[in-house]
């Protein structure tokens, strides 16, 4: 089974934002991208609606045919309730803090493991699958096990980085993190910073991964190659 493709759709609503009204328009260009063969969709709203807003998460609700996944902070209550009612096929947790301009660390599933199993559990009730982004750190991914999710993100920025100068050192402690979650049993996802030139060493050296979710690198390769294309060039990488 090839690991899916959620295209995270964010930056489409910052650019729509930095000018005011509806274009480009979030909701053709979420269309689109199932049409062009994406397999999902992602949003990460944030509390100050900067790119995606609440008001966007429910309106591409019924319009989603593929993987609806909704990416945030759980302590902010507006963000529980709009999952909650909007019942998307996923929501992962991250532990960004308010203004954060990116992602950039995973849960310590240790140190927050009750908060973390009360939030799950209240997803789990509601018939949503839950996945938590995590560094690739053995002691992690135990821990992720215990608080009950059925997934993991993988954290994959470090591997983006040091990618560049050595691909097998990169992509390490990734494949170490993801036999251990496999022998959990927990369903990996990754995400962050994964682009064109370093998806598929990633997804060959990994291939347990289920779904990776990709955002700003390929937005950006739009520009040059236009939307269907680029969409079909990423999932070529998958396959």
């Amino acid at each position: 089974m090839s690991t899916k493709l959620s295209v995270n759709i964010n930056k489409i609503a910052t650019l729509r934002n930095s000018r005011g009204g509806n274009v480009p328009d979030l909701l053709k260009v979420a269309i689109d991208c199932e049409r062009f063969g994406t397999q999902g969709i992602t949003v990460h709203p944030r509390p100050d609606e900067r790119h995606i807003r609440y008001k966007d998460v429910i309106d591409l609700k019924p319009l989603i045919n593929t993987e609806f996944n909704i990416e945030g902070n759980p302590k902010d209550q507006k963000f529980v309730d709009l999952v909650l009612n909007v019942k998307p096929t996923q929501v992962t947790l991250v532990p960004d803090t308010t203004g954060q301009l990116t992602s950039d660390h995973g849960w310590d599933t240790i140190t927050h493991k009750e908060y973390l199993k009360d939030t799950i559990s209240i997803f789990n009730s509601a018939g949503i699958r839950t996945s938590i982004f995590v560094d690739p750190e053995l002691r992690m991914i135990e821990g992720a096990k215990e608080v009950g999710t059925n997934r993991i993100e993988l954290y994959t920025e470090a591997y983006a980085k040091q990618y560049p100068s050595d691909a097998e050192k990169a992509c390490a402690p990734y494949i170490l993190s993801a036999k251990l979650a496999n022998e959990l049993g927990l369903g990996i996802n990754a995400g962050h910073d994964l682009s064109l030139e370093n998806l598929r060493y990633f997804i060959q050296h990994i291939p347990e991964v289920l779904e990776v979710s990709i955002g700003h690198a390929l937005i950006s390769d739009t520009l040059y190659f236009g939307l269907e294309n680029t969409i079909q060039l990423y999932l070529r990488q998958l396959s």
